[in-house]
């Protein structure tokens, strides 16, 4: 069962003192609630009393002198009941508002902290309701619930105080109803619980099946699974339907039952009050008096029966966020860090480095969940080293390492001979450009997704980064040019026209370390020619390292590592790997065998020292 489904209790002390603590900013406007509930309460109280006034002293008495007064009374509680309700509503409301600002802010906030492994175990959609539909849910409680309940607990109270005070005989007979309302109330609980749940659950399951299936519409239209794939929605969505039905028909019993009990106390009322007022001893004013009572009595007896789910849900919901806000960073700044020198050198040192994604089972370097094993290299400052091996030899989880979105295990990184676990993770990350073969731009504008919120990078450094990468061809005979505006994911951009913003991105930033990860492997030939020139400007006079499987990318680089699962093999010049026959050698040989270039490969290589010694 997902935890979408989960409800917790109706109430829980631990949960209900964190929820408190985001409403203690705002008691100002809590006390202003809490006393217009206690106003709204006393005029509910107030009017049934002074209709038995009227009658009792001057209806029945035929004294009209005093009559107006009493009216006028009434009419001013009732303004006055309005004003309170009015303030309270408002006031609440406001206040919930506020509250989920501020409740929404620290998730963001908590969630902007963590590290990448969280994201790898718990799916975005779930951390999107997080975010959403939980902090709505606390909403209702902090309007409607927390506050209310003591004001449908006052009146409730108010009303059987003024009944027993009125006359305790008639109070008896109309509270003999209560044993049906505890028994119909409880009946409507145990079943709205169990209905709740299984509507979130389906809830839950809508929005994975949408979320999964909207993303992945072309695949769905490619093979023609529109049929299947509405007729599985069809089955969800029908479910989904068939619990809000299930729900619908205890709501349809209780307010129904609870309208029946109340006729039922009103009628007891009339037979025995009827019979005490012809006998004298109940005035028909005080008759009428609690037949209004009771009627105000079994209102708040509904609404604290709906606020119990508003509260059960909001328990869960709050478990929820809790569970989130309490997950510990796992990777922060350190309490006291270093700091590195002005300007940074950008040399950059592994040091016998281990890592796995998952802990190891066993130690060693036979350990099958070892990424990276043992691997040790030096990238000098302004050196430009690339990365090789085959899919899942460890070079992207170097860039991760790098950049600590991970942590190392054992060994440690180097950055001027500082481990990078004692930086600050913002001085860490402000070393570096990351272009990665997945291109992630925002909505916005091109010039927003270069400088990405960077005020210090002007209009014309954008510009400039632009012309630099050749993006700014397709940018300007875009309608708008830099203020035209990117879809969600950059829909409207082609591939290489993401990649190429991104070169541009990068360079604006003018990093002290260019990172780039499979960069131009989404690229056309021709636009790798033009980014390759960009590269070689962009690069000079700063550390790169650069992962790629077209080797054509990394030739001209100063030292070439090769990987092989997670293990450093070779590492080089592209001329002296060639020339060792080793791994580079076959992944050059794989790679350019249709273009019948092996030969020429072979020739390049054989003069080579390495060559020699084989």
């Amino acid at each position: 069962m997902s935890d979408e489904e989960i409800l917790g209790k109706a109430y829980d002390a631990r949960l209900m003192r964190r929820l408190l603590a985001y409403l203690r900013p705002y008691r100002r406007q809590v006390a202003v609630a809490f006393v217009a509930i206690l106003a709204g309460s006393g005029a509910a109280l107030a009017q049934p009393y002074l209709v038995k006034q009227a009658i009792d002293q001057h209806v029945a008495t035929r004294q009209i002198e005093g009559l107006d007064r009493l009216a006028l009374y009434y009419v001013l509680i009732l303004v006055g009941a309005f004003v309170a309700e009015y303030i309270q509503t408002w006031t609440m409301q406001m206040t919930g508002q506020r509250i989920m600002f501020d409740l929404r802010m620290d998730v963001y906030g908590h969630l902007q902290r963590l590290d990448l492994k969280y994201y790898d175990r718990n799916p975005v959609g779930r951390l999107m309701t997080r975010v959403t539909s939980d902090v709505d849910v606390l909403n209702d409680l902090f309007t409607s619930g927390v506050v209310t309940i003591f004001g449908d607990a006052l009146t409730l109270v108010g009303i059987m105080a003024v009944m027993v005070w009125l006359d305790w005989r008639l109070a008896v007979v109309a509270f003999a109803v209560l044993p049906i309302i505890v028994l119909v109330t409880q009946w409507f609980r145990r079943n709205v619980r169990e209905s709740y749940r299984t509507v979130r659950g389906w809830v839950a399951r809508i929005n994975a099946f949408l979320q999964e299936n909207i993303t992945g519409m072309s695949t769905v239209q490619l093979f023609r699974r529109e049929a299947l794939n509405f007729a599985r929605f069809d089955d969800v969505d029908r479910r989904h339907r068939d619990a809000n039905i299930d729900s619908i028909f205890y709501y349809a019993v209780f307010y129904p039952a609870i309208e029946v009990t109340s006729a039922l106390a009103s009628a007891l009322i009339i037979w025995y009050g009827g019979y005490g007022v012809m006998r004298g001893a109940l005035t028909f004013g005080a008759l009428v008096a609690f037949l209004q009572y009771s009627q105000r009595f079994f209102r708040p007896i509904s609404d604290m029966s709906e606020k119990f789910n508003v509260l059960q849900s909001a328990m869960a919901a709050s478990e929820r966020i809790f569970t989130l806000l309490d997950e510990p960073v796992a990777i922060g700044s350190p309490t006291v860090p270093r700091r590195l020198p002005a300007p940074s050198r950008g040399h950059i040192v592994f040091d016998h480095v281990w890592f796995a994604y998952a802990p190891p089972a066993a130690d060693g370097p036979d350990a099958p969940e070892w990424v990276l094993k043992d691997l040790s290299f030096d990238v000098r400052p302004g050196q430009r080293v690339g990365i090789v091996g085959a899919t899942g030899s460890g070079k992207t989880t170097i860039i991760n390492l790098l950049l600590r979105f991970y942590d190392v295990l054992k060994g440690r990184i180097t950055i001027d001979g500082i481990d990078i676990r004692e930086l600050p993770l913002a001085d860490v990350r402000g070393l570096f450009s990351l272009v990665l073969q997945d291109v992630h731009l925002f909505s916005g504008s091109i010039a927003d997704n270069v400088r990405l919120g960077n005020a210090s990078i002007t209009d014309a450094q954008v510009r400039r980064a632009a012309e630099a990468v050749h993006a700014s061809t397709f940018i300007d005979r875009m309608p708008d040019g830099y203020a035209s505006k990117v879809a969600e994911r950059g829909a409207t951009l082609s591939v290489g026209q993401k990649q190429l913003l991104s070169f541009a991105r990068a360079l604006a930033f003018d990093p002290r370390i260019l990172v780039l990860d499979e960069a131009t492997s989404s690229v056309d030939t021709e636009t790798e020619v033009l980014i390759q020139d960009a590269l070689d400007v962009l690069m000079q006079g700063r550390t790169t390292i650069a992962i790629a499987h077209r080797l054509s990318t990394i030739q001209d680089m100063d030292q070439i590592l090769v990987l092989h699962k997670g293990v450093l093999r070779e590492s080089g010049t592209h001329q002296e790997l060639l020339g060792l026959r080793g791994i580079y050698f076959k992944l050059f040989e794989l790679q350019y065998r249709n273009e019948g270039r092996t030969d020429q490969a072979a020739t390049a290589g054989a003069g080579s020292p390495g060559a020699r010694d084989v």
